[in-house]
């Protein structure tokens, strides 16, 4: 039996032996970044895994926020699941469409809410289609089930609490963007934000993690020496951030993995700090000295 709350991901051939239990549901968490011209739900409704639903960030999001999929109040997360069917006393497994990318931002909502039995599938739907392994098309229509949230503000930091830490100096800041966008070379794929990043944070692009060939997760002893190359302390507190509060789970995920519990994320990450305004920006590499 696997461990959800300690494991985190579990493998293509696990779900496959797991598909038809009946305190599993598979669910569908895919994201694509704005002008990439595709739509996660056609490409869910084309083609996924037997009896998944689709998890919409874009949907299930704070909609008193202009700020890209923002968490939702835990009545609004509970009514969307329900209608999903995720609820409690379920296990689930998350997985989306490019490998593991959003799925983590998904896999660490349910956790917020309080649902600790949640995974996400290694390799993601790349690596299910690779092995010829059995997929369905068309709309999902899932029996409701009650969902009893539970939220664990732990896990989340928001612009009050960056500001706080870059004079207290008590978390470590590492962002999953490109080191382009980190340093501030590249733009920014939003119009109107600045470029940069959070002072005195440092970088962890979230693509490091992979496997480049199978797109799984790297094993703990790889992705130890990736977040200690960044210059992470792995026994001090840290706070993950990216472009809008997807990829950061990523990095949460992998620290999740080395057994790391006091990490958090910043929702609102950079399309909320890179606004036109007063918070503090920086340029240039990290410069890695205090792990």
């Amino acid at each position: 039996m696997v461990d959800f709350n300690k494991d985190a991901l579990v493998s293509t051939e696990w779900l496959a032996d797991n598909l038809d239990a009946p305190d599993l549901r598979v669910v569908d968490a895919s994201y694509y970044l704005p002008g990439e011209g595709l739509d996660p739900r056609q490409e869910f409704e084309a083609q996924h895994i037997p009896g998944a639903v689709f998890f919409d960030i874009d949907a299930i999001k704070d909609p008193a926020s202009d700020l890209p999929h923002m968490l939702p109040p835990p009545h609004i997360f509970s009514s969307k699941v329900r209608k999903l069917g995720l609820g409690d006393g379920l296990r689930l497994v998350i997985y989306d469409q490019r490998g593991i990318w959003s799925a983590p931002r998904v896999w660490w909502t349910f956790r917020y809410f309080g649902h600790e039995e949640v995974a996400v599938l290694d390799g993601g739907l790349p690596k299910w289609l690779d092995e010829g392994r059995p997929v369905e098309d068309g709309e999902a229509h899932p029996d409701e089930r009650h969902f009893t949230p539970r939220v664990n503000s732990f896990l989340l930091r928001d612009r009050g609490q960056i500001l706080d830490n870059l004079s207290a100096k008590s978390e470590q800041v590492l962002d999953a963007r490109g080191a382009g966008r980190f340093e501030g070379r590249d733009p920014e794929p939003r119009e109107g934000m600045r470029s940069g990043h959070i002072p005195g944070s440092r970088n962890l692009p979230f693509v490091e993690l992979m496997d480049p060939a199978s797109q799984t997760m790297l094993d703990k002893t790889d992705l130890k020496a990736r977040f200690t190359g960044a210059g992470i302390d792995l026994h001090k507190p840290v706070i993950t951030t990216c472009g809008s509060g997807v990829t950061a789970a990523v990095l949460a995920l992998g620290l999740h993995r080395l057994g790391h519990r006091d990490v958090s994320v910043y929702d609102g990450s950079w399309s909320e700090w890179g606004l036109p305004g007063d918070t503090p920006v920086e340029s240039g590499p990290a410069t890695v000295d205090q792990a």
